[in-house]
């Protein structure tokens, strides 16, 4: 059974809860879980990524903007990468030196935003 929301939209509509070092993280089969949920998002060591191509360098930097907000909205802060037109966004939760559902939560709100 699905223990998890069952699509991006759904993750997105969620917020972020605080981790702590208590806080577990997810196992491969949560992960493999909530990865299936989001497009074109990829495992790379220990991080959730996914790379980005806008028009140009200003619609990278919008774009930039737009998930610093996110990050500051839920308190849950990604590694970014900007070139002319990309931005490459990796998401894993240091407090608990792995992944959190609240990767995949600003993972999907990152999304939501180029849908609107």
């Amino acid at each position: 059974m699905n223990t998890y929301t069952n699509n991006s939209s759904n993750l997105a509509h969620l917020q972020c809860k605080p981790c702590t070092g208590a806080t577990p993280p997810l196992s491969q089969h949560q992960i493999d879980e909530l990865l299936d949920q989001l497009d074109g998002w990829t495992l790379q060591d220990g991080t959730i990524e996914k790379t980005y191509t806008l028009t140009n360098h200003p619609h990278a930097i919008s774009f930039v903007n737009v998930v610093a907000w996110i990050s500051n909205w839920e308190d849950h802060h990604p590694q970014l990468t900007v070139g002319y037109n990309t931005v490459k966004v990796e998401y894993t939760t240091h407090a608990i030196n792995g992944l959190s559902e609240n990767d995949f939560i600003c993972a999907a709100k990152v999304d939501a935003q180029l849908k609107i």
